[in-house]
């Protein structure tokens, strides 16, 4: 638990020396349909955001003796500082790049509050997270129809043995609330 504690610090302290980069959208609010939820993505430097997501967010039950057989529904927080590196390459081929559509490398931290629950014959309770490494993809539309979807892996722990397992996020929404930033059209 410090260590997550750590690591989000580091993300908190990293906005306190935020520069605006002239490819990122300087905010966005969305709306999560697929994990139903709000997620908030700033501008951090030249392509790079923070991006936060409340939801209520499917998972592994990593308490479980097989976790990758067991998918649940979690209320969770997940915290990715996102490094989009194909923004010029993306505007040069003529292809739009709102909303942060992109492809980005981000580390990845997320803490989820499920209440007290029997697994594999044993009761489970307590906050129980992961943080890790992943790699993905983001499109957004002028209509305001937004979707990402990332993979890593990432070291899983809590109130059972901790472990190194999949990570993957999927977001589809829209987008609510922006402010834009010199994005190339």
């Amino acid at each position: 638990m410090k260590r997550i504690s750590a690591i989000i610090l580091m993300f908190v302290g990293a906005l306190g020396h935020a520069q605006y980069g002239s490819n990122c959208e300087v905010r966005q609010l969305k709306i999560n349909i697929f994990n139903p939820g709000l997620e908030y993505e700033m501008a951090l430097g030249v392509n790079s955001t923070l991006d936060v997501r409340l939801a209520w967010q499917a998972a592994l039950e990593p308490a479980a003796m097989e976790p990758l057989d067991n998918i649940e529904f979690f209320p969770a927080i997940t915290v990715q500082n996102r490094y989009y590196h194909n923004f010029i390459g993306r505007e040069r081929r003529g292809r739009d790049i709102y909303g942060n559509s992109g492809n980005y490398l981000a580390p990845s931290v997320a803490l989820f509050s499920p209440d007290a629950r029997t697994v594999d014959g044993r009761l489970v309770d307590g906050v129980h997270g992961y943080g890790g490494l992943v790699y993905g993809v983001q499109r957004s539309y002028d209509s305001g129809l937004s979707f990402s979807i990332d993979a890593g892996a990432g070291y899983y722990m809590g109130p059972f043995e901790g472990g190194v397992h999949p990570v993957v996020n999927l977001s589809i929404g829209w987008i609510i609330s922006e402010k834009r930033w010199c994005v190339g059209r």
